[in-house]
């Protein structure tokens, strides 16, 4: 049975007013430059917000399908789709539950939205079932951070306050295990902190790169 799809107007005018443009301040469109590079073909992006990606992709996509459950994050991209390089289809869809057949798309496209599907495992694995085989994966994701006290951190903020904050967002999840789990072979990955900052921020650790689906789905 098909979840209904819950609006998050509070955080979608949060993302669009705040959240988002204090990111291109602090430099990610450099960052989605790298993850969206060379592209070609169908291409599939899960979680595409407000759109922010959509500039980024080169125009030697032929196809780009552009998933977004929240209504008014959806409303923001598909002004901003006009102005994208290649002809974007804007589809209201949970990632757990993608509405498209086997096989249907050459790349598929995470940027920064793994941390708040309900279902991560389950996104994942729709992504290799509706990849062709030996389909990328491109990901550019916060993750669960590299020492002990801040994994402490991220878990007390995940168990409390900062799903309800931040539309559901996570900031521990170890998302580059949850990949290979999907069934997908990584073939690069640049561990990095985004923003640069002296103090370590609970979300800071990113992880941006490519994975090939295997032949084999993973296992939840």
């Amino acid at each position: 049975m098909t979840q209904p799809i819950k609006p998050h107007p509070l955080f979608a005018r949060f993302y669009a007013k705040l959240a988002g443009p204090a990111l291109e301040k602090a430099g990610v469109a450099e960052h989605r430059r790298r993850l969206l590079a060379d592209l070609t073909g169908e291409v599939i992006e899960i979680g595409a917000g407000n759109g922010l990606n959509l500039p980024h992709y080169p125009p030697e996509v032929t196809r780009l399908v552009a998933v977004e459950p929240e209504p008014n994050l959806r409303a923001l991209a598909q002004e901003r789709a006009p102005g994208a390089s290649v002809l974007v289809e804007m589809r209201e869809a949970r990632a757990e539950q993608l509405p498209f057949a086997d096989a249907s798309f050459d790349a598929a496209v995470v940027c920064l939205t793994l941390c708040s599907i309900a279902d991560p495992h389950a996104a994942l694995a729709e992504l290799h079932r509706v990849l062709r085989p030996g389909g990328q994966l491109r990901f550019f994701e916060h993750v669960q951070a590299d020492t002990p006290a801040m994994r402490r951190v991220q878990r007390a903020l995940d168990a409390t306050v900062w799903p309800r904050l931040m539309g559901g967002c996570h900031t521990g999840r170890d998302t580059q295990r949850t990949i290979t789990a999907a069934g997908f072979n990584l073939t690069a990955v640049d561990r990095f902190n985004f923003p640069e900052s002296r103090i370590p921020m609970p979300a800071g650790t990113h992880i941006l790169g490519t994975a090939v689906r295997s032949d084999q789905a993973g296992t939840r």
